[in-house]
């Protein structure tokens, strides 16, 4: 679905401006003539790919999102139309993109775009799951109560998210750390050990080897930096492409340490947006399909989209899941008592619950475990290359009989 930025007149005379969602020109016009507005300029906006280094756009998060929702809701609760609350937090937000998007949702409410529509006009900031809430809440006429359960879940969504990044963050981080103390003592410090040795004294083949390595990076640093360039890049390259992003799916989740929690992320991302779905009203198999792709894993959301497929055929939501090796047993019999009994929302927030403090109580037992661990790396690292670099020096004083 692309978007379209449109230029219309409404009955009174006045000029609107906006944006919409559509699938092509033809429908964009039927929903702008359905409106009552006259097309002024109507054309569509292309995606451009911005460098998230480079680009001056602040980015949406997850809390930003969660505010906003939480906001809102109170606002409709106590009274307020829809498009003056979202007039009036589009000028207090704190996030210049959330700010900008809010206030053309507000104009495009004003043209008279219906609420789903005009949320979706931004899929980079609202998700499938936000719209699909949207939606819900709109038809059922319970807007408040969807944008509550939004917020919270949105709210647990990034605590989740946290927790995963500290696990993963920290160990990638000591590792840069080593790194740059490894290629410092190779640059400034060898040459001064180097140096500082007799013409006679004897060298072993680590020392040979740690002294070539830091002559090749002072004397051919371009080629080192070329080198390191065009492996990050094949990397990058391959991940990206349709056979590593494959592969990388399939290895993450089986990773020793990191894949336990990774999985159990993914589950409870998945459970949690499912009972909020299903809470919000919306039916099994559109649920399923939105929240396929937000739970972060390709495997686990062609999982799901087979089980919504399947589910039309008349087949349980338990039993299709069942056939996928992604889901533990406990997820699935979890899921199975909820179909019976009626009561699968609570059961998938059960599940979203248990898994949430899984991946908390595991994240925080990684980083006590890392951290010994790392300082065990670099005391390593950094003794090895002193004890390589004295070692002909002791080996002379030795042999000389001091």
């Amino acid at each position: 679905m692309g978007s379209f930025s449109y230029e219309c007149l409404n009955k009174q005379g006045q000029t609107i401006k906006g944006q919409l969602s559509s699938d092509n020109i033809p429908q964009a016009v039927e929903k702008l003539r359905s409106m009552g507005l006259s097309i002024v300029e109507l054309k569509e906006m292309k995606p451009r790919k911005k460098s998230s280094f480079l680009s001056m756009e602040k980015k949406v998060t997850l809390g930003d999102l969660a505010l906003f929702s939480r906001q809102l809701s109170a606002m409709i609760g106590s009274g307020i139309p829809v498009t003056r609350a979202i007039n009036t937090l589009s000028r207090q937000s704190e996030n210049p993109s959330l700010r900008s998007a809010l206030g053309n949702i507000a104009r495009n409410l004003e043209g008279g775009m219906n609420l789903t529509d005009a949320f979706s006009a931004y899929p980079h900031i609202f998700s499938d799951l936000y719209i699909s809430m949207i939606r819900a809440g709109e038809v059922g006429g319970n807007l408040e109560k969807s944008l509550l359960r939004l917020s919270e879940q949105l709210q647990k969504e990034k605590i989740l998210k946290d927790e995963v990044k500290s696990a993963i963050s920290y160990p990638r981080t000591i590792g840069i750390f080593a790194l740059l103390i490894f290629i410092v003592m190779l640059v400034f410090l060898v040459p001064v050990f180097q140096g500082s040795l007799p013409e006679n004294v004897e060298i072993n083949a680590v020392t040979q080897i740690i002294f070539n390595m830091s002559a090749s990076i002072r004397k051919d640093y371009p080629v080192w930096i070329l080198a390191a360039t065009g492996v990050a890049a094949v990397f990058v390259l391959f991940f990206r492409s349709s056979t590593g992003h494959d592969l990388w799916e399939r290895v993450k989740l089986k990773m020793p340490v990191f894949g336990p929690v990774i999985l159990k992320s993914v589950i409870a991302r998945f459970t949690r947006t499912l009972a909020t779905l299903l809470e919000g009203g919306i039916s099994v198999v559109q649920a399923l399909e939105s929240a396929g792709p937000t739970s972060g894993s390709d495997l686990l959301n062609e999982a799901v989209q087979l089980a919504a497929k399947r589910i039309e055929e008349g087949k349980s939501i338990a039993s299709t899941l069942e056939e996928n090796d992604v889901f533990p047993p406990m997820v699935t019999h979890m899921i199975s008592v909820g179909e019976e009994s009626g009561t699968l929302p609570s059961m998938l927030d059960k599940v979203a619950e248990f898994y949430e403090q899984e991946v908390a109580a595991t994240t925080r037992g990684l980083q006590a475990l890392i951290q010994p661990i790392a300082l065990i790396v670099i005391g390593i690292l950094i003794g090895g290359m002193l004890i390589a670099l004295y070692s002909p020096i002791f080996s002379a004083v030795t042999s000389s009989g001091i």
